[in-house]
């Protein structure tokens, strides 16, 4: 889907927040696409997510009582991630990748959550962190796809991101994820590289390998996922991954 223009700071989708539930970790998103019947290659696997038919809609105009300014210099105020427009962060796509037939552009909390398999408990666990928009880019190169997710929470204290960071992090070395603690992003601080130790098989398909870089910065978690047919070289996932973080 092409990129929608939905304003800055779009609001969320207003679902109802299901009562918590045991977990049903990761996403329903491993689709293989990787190869037709008897191995033959026929697209890229994907992480793809459903799209929420409703556009999200913009927030009304602020109105503000004017106030004298005050004599004298004030403190310099920096400027807030939240206020800029989250796609300019993206880390731009390589020259010589084609975008992907899979989701592009804004997320809703509806949608956001719909990636997982268990969309009604995501979507509480994200109205508890505090979730307020998210985008998505993703391109393909040969028989390789990378995505690229920023998700973005208002708590100013940073409480939101390292709450969603520390969740996907926990259930990354577990056998059926990558099976390894992933090893730290350089500059980061709390950022993970992981190169899943076995790739994903399955009968009449070829093997689908992966990697993930996870990480926070301020109020934002950049979610990194590569696919491929052959091995990912995990300098492949950290170079992409410092870039990205830069951006941040």
């Amino acid at each position: 889907m092409d990129d929608e223009r939905i304003p800055q700071g779009a609001p969320e989708a207003s679902v109802p927040v299901a009562p918590e539930r045991p977990r049903r970790r990761g996403r329903t998103t491993l689709l293989i696409a990787c190869a037709a019947v008897l191995g033959a290659v026929a697209g890229v696997c994907t992480g793809y997510v459903v799209q929420a038919d409703r556009k999200p809609t913009a927030l009304p105009p602020l109105s503000l009582a004017v106030v004298a300014q005050a004599k004298g210099e004030g403190p310099e105020v920096a400027p807030r991630p939240q206020d800029g427009d989250l796609r300019k962060l993206l880390v731009p796509r390589p020259a010589g990748t084609q975008k992907a037939q899979a989701q592009q552009g804004w997320l809703n909390q509806y949608s956001f959550a719909n990636g997982f398999t268990d969309p009604r408990w995501m979507f509480g666990q994200l109205a508890e962190s505090g979730f307020r928009r998210a985008t998505v880019e993703a391109w393909r190169r040969g028989q390789s796809m990378t995505e690229v997710q920023l998700i973005q929470f208002r708590d100013d204290t940073d409480s939101g991101s390292r709450k969603f960071l520390g969740g996907q992090q926990g259930y990354m070395g577990d056998s059926e994820w990558a099976g390894n603690g992933g090893v730290p992003l350089t500059g980061s601080g709390n950022g993970l590289v992981y190169v899943y130790d076995k790739p994903h098989t399955e009968a009449g398909y070829l093997p689908v390998y992966q990697a993930r870089a996870l990480a926070a910065r301020g109020d934002i978690v950049m979610d990194i996922r590569l696919y491929d047919t052959r091995p990912i070289p995990e300098k492949t996932v950290m170079s992409l991954a410092k870039r990205q973080l830069e951006r941040l």
